[in-house]
């Protein structure tokens, strides 16, 4: 796939984990989007590495967007855990 197929899943896998995980971000949906963008790449990265698939076969196959969504429901969770512990200090 190219970068720009991507970019697309990854903005709207932000979106879907965005859906999946309500509540207020500090930065907004544009930061949302782009924890998307890198939860869809690392949830490609680790369902290589995690399972030994190739889990990138193509824009519309189930693999690569499940991937992208949990991927990007990591580093949604993970941005959270950080910003709350960061806005509680100071």
């Amino acid at each position: 796939m190219g970068i720009i197929a991507w970019i697309l899943i990854g903005l709207l896998a932000g979106l879907i984990a965005k859906a999946l995980m309500p509540g207020r971000d500090p930065g907004g949906i544009i930061v949302t989007m782009l924890i998307g963008i890198a939860g869809a790449l690392l949830g490609g990265w680790l369902g290589k590495v995690i399972f030994g698939v190739d889990s990138v076969d193509g824009f519309f196959e189930l693999s690569t967007w499940v991937a992208a969504i949990v991927g990007s429901l990591i580093l949604l969770g993970v941005y959270r855990l950080f910003t709350r512990n960061r806005n509680r200090h100071a």
